[in-house]
C-alpha cells in the first residue's frame, strides 16, 4: 500500500488561508546530553544540530543546492523557524550538508 493512502496529506484550502499537513512522522523524544564531555564537544554538537535543522528547512522551503543558499538566506531561514541567526561557520555547515544530500 502506497505510503499516500496510510497518510493521506490535504490539499490547500480554497479560503485564503493555507491548511496545515500532518506529518507522517514524530519528533524524537529529547534526552539529555552526556555528562563530562569538554565544552568544545557540546558547542560542536549543537551547531551540527542547528546546521540540521537549518538545511532541512531550506531543502522543504526549494533551496536544493549550497549556490543558492547564501548567508542571508540562511539567516532568514533561521528567523522564520525561531532559531538564533547562525554564524558564518554554521552557515558553512549547512552548505556542507545541503551538498550531500541529493
Amino acid at each position: 500500500m502506497p505510503a499516500a493512502a496510510l497518510f493521506p496529506l490535504p490539499t490547500r484550502s480554497t479560503s485564503e488561508k493555507a491548511v496545515v499537513r500532518d506529518l507522517p512522522y514524530r519528533p524524537v523524544e529529547k534526552h539529555p546530553l552526556p555528562a563530562g564531555r569538554p565544552r568544545e564537544w557540546y558547542i560542536s554538537h549543537n551547531r551540527r544540530l542547528k546546521a540540521m535543522r537549518l538545511a532541512i528547512a531550506l531543502l522543504d522551503s526549494g533551496v536544493y543546492t549550497p549556490q543558492q543558499a547564501r548567508n542571508e538566506k540562511i539567516r532568514s531561514t533561521a528567523e522564520l523557524i525561531g532559531v538564533h541567526p547562525p554564524s558564518d561557520t554554521t552557515c558553512h555547515m549547512v552548505r556542507a550538508l545541503m551538498k550531500y544530500a541529493r
